[in-house]
């Protein structure tokens, strides 16, 4: 190194040295002579005052079982005594005296990129064409119109068949009707939504045509900032948080004339499906939770009390709801969509992305709200290359042989592999190795731990309604214990993963995967790679199904005869290439022809 070790460490941002070096310096005129530092002498490690709690040997020893870890004795007696005057300081950030807060919006110094180095994001151009089917005639049945995708809505309004007004009134009279069995909507913006669909209305009528969400009402899952109007993350200790400034993709969706109808459920801090609401329901078995975290946008959209809503994913949260409820989840390339004003989870995992009743709506949404912004030091420039006209016939579609024989595949997912063949995509057996992805997770914790340390360190998470072993107010205590030598590989880890999934991508143009293929969701999440999950068919179920873990004391209701649910499948794309994941999932949606079935009683 050209840095001389005095230079190194004089530059060092360690607490230990904060508190250590600064303090010989303080008190240096105060020491004898003799307790001067010699001139030109270096600062060492472990030469600052001592500071924080007496540990023990024995302190060591128990540690050590959480870390899985073993010492001798001798070093355990070792590290005990040098503990306080070694690594004690580094904790001054938090434990003080000079603590230091770190807002939301600091996002760690270190940035992950999905783009491996010496490879190109796909694609090198912009296009989209949208596909220019007549519509239809407006159907007379408010329910009709209702649950048509935004590809229909967008057309009717565009050609003045129908009124943004009138639309937007028939999602309110559903969201009147049906939330109480659902329990989808924290907040109902009914006013500003009416305002903004008269805007439209004005400006359609005009001729200030914005595009196709010019007029679609919406609804954002409520971790998206909303100037003005409650902003809650579904968790008690933020039920009465209201932003002064719209989220990135709230500004987005607000210039392209979209109105905004409701802030969506979400499980508490974007886990599951329960809020302080309670538990938001699938319309399609509402004995069971629509699945989370994007619980509202999920059954929302299922149920036609929104044309399209915007959800967020970190580890599953488009993916699974979409699937339980039948939606259409498109979870974009982590970088494309910025995330300024939406909460953070998870620095290097969270994205956000669109959910809506087809497979071109969604796409629809995405072109709206892509693009970097200065808040998101992660959101990047990219391009979107979609024609709905150009062909499938020839793109390769990756799978795994054996995860298509076992669960949680099902005959659907095996079917949907055959119509693959049928529309003349070329399915190709792809192979991973056999890796503990799981372990992948500890980055999510570790993050998710770093973004709440305060609702932790204050114990306000004891506010929130749930407190089970796998909800986020133990692990978030949990991750204090994660070693931090073990994140660093564990990120070294995420690398490897990244270059076993480019090498994949370099013979596939697609990968189909189950839905719910736990290794697939962790690796995809950590690789960046964008997901198209739709609806293929139906399965039955004799039990409900949760995201918890099971609890002898509360049973899941069982069903004789069993129960006919929508399941979906999942393509995975080429990083920042969701043109060609859409324009495949639109051929299989037309193919597999049950995106149109609505749930019972809605």
């Amino acid at each position: 190194m050209s840095n001389s070790r005095r230079k190194f460490l004089a530059q060092s941002t360690l607490g230990l040295l904060g508190a250590a070096v600064a303090l010989k310096h303080e008190n240096a005129a105060a020491q004898e002579p003799s307790q001067q530092p010699t001139p030109g002498a270096p600062p060492a490690f472990g030469a600052g005052p001592a500071v924080g709690p007496e540990v023990s040997p024995n302190t060591f020893a128990e540690a050590e079982k959480l870390a899985q870890v073993e010492m001798t004795a001798a070093h355990r007696t070792q590290a005990a005594s040098s503990w306080r005057v070694n690594m004690a300081a580094l904790l001054e950030r938090r434990s003080g005296p000079r603590h230091v807060a770190l807002e939301s919006s600091i996002a760690p110094f270190s940035r992950y990129d999905s783009v491996l180095p010496g490879q190109h994001a796909a694609p090198q151009r912009d296009r989209f064409v949208r596909t220019n089917a007549d519509p239809g005639p407006l159907p007379s049945s408010d329910a009709d119109i209702a649950f048509a995708p935004v590809t229909q809505l967008s057309r009717w309004i565009e050609r003045r068949k129908l009124t943004s007004e009138r639309l937007t009134s028939i999602y309110l009279h559903r969201i009147e009707q049906f939330d109480s069995k659902l329990r989808c909507i924290v907040t109902l913006t009914r006013d500003f939504a009416l305002a903004q669909a008269r805007k439209a209305d004005a400006e359609i009528s005009s001729g200030k045509y914005r595009g196709p969400l010019h007029g679609i009402p919406w609804g954002g899952k409520d971790l998206l900032d909303t100037a003005g109007i409650p902003t809650t993350y579904g968790a008690e200790p933020f039920r009465n948080r209201i932003p002064a400034q719209d989220a990135a993709v709230v500004k987005r969706l607000h210039d392209a004339g979209a109105v905004l109808l409701a802030k969506l459920s979400l499980g508490a801090l974007a886990l599951n499906d329960i809020w302080f609401g309670g538990q938001t329901m699938n319309p399609w078995l509402l004995e069971e939770g629509a699945s989370g975290s994007s619980a509202g946008p999920g059954a929302a959209t299922a149920a036609a009390l929104v044309g399209f809503s915007i959800g967020s994913e970190t580890g599953g949260s488009i993916v699974s709801p979409s699937m339980r409820c039948g939606v259409t989840g498109l979870r974009p390339t982590y970088g494309r969509v910025p995330r300024t004003g939406a909460m953070t989870l998870c620095w290097s995992l969270d994205k956000l992305g669109p959910m809506a009743r087809s497979v071109e709506d969604a796409l629809l949404v995405l072109q709206a709200i892509s693009g970097p912004d200065p808040g998101d030091v992660s959101s990047v420039p990219s391009r979107l290359d979609f024609d709905s006209a150009a062909p499938v016939k020839g793109l390769r579609v990756g799978y795994f042989p054996a995860w298509m024989k076992e669960a949680p595949a099902t005959d659907v997912d095996r079917a949907t592999l055959e119509t693959v063949r049928q529309l003349g995509m070329v399915p190709v057996e792809v192979t991973l190795p056999d890796w503990p992805y799981g372990t992948l997770d500890l980055n999510l914790f570790a993050e998710g731990a770093a973004a709440f340390e305060e609702l932790t360190l204050s114990r306000t998470d004891d506010q929130l309604k749930m407190q089970t072993r796998d909800s986020w107010p133990n692990l978030f205590r949990q991750a204090r214990f994660l070693s931090a030598v073990d994140f660093v590989q564990t990120d070294r880890f995420r690398r490897k993963v990244c270059q076993e999934m480019a090498r994949i991508f370099s013979h596939v143009d697609l990968l189909l995967v189950p839905s719910l293929r736990d290794e697939m969701l962790t690796i995809s999440n950590n690789t960046g790679h964008p997901s198209l999950t739709l609806r293929a068919g139906f399965v039955e179920v004799s039990e409900a199904r949760s995201d918890w873990a099971p609890d002898p004391q509360n049973p899941l209701p069982k069903f004789s005869p069993p129960r006919r649910v929508p399941h979906g499948v999942t393509l995975l794309g080429r990083l920042f290439d969701e043109g060609t994941l859409c324009r495949a999932g639109i051929a299989l949606e037309r193919a597999f022809a049950v995106s149109s079935a609505r749930p019972p009683g809605f």
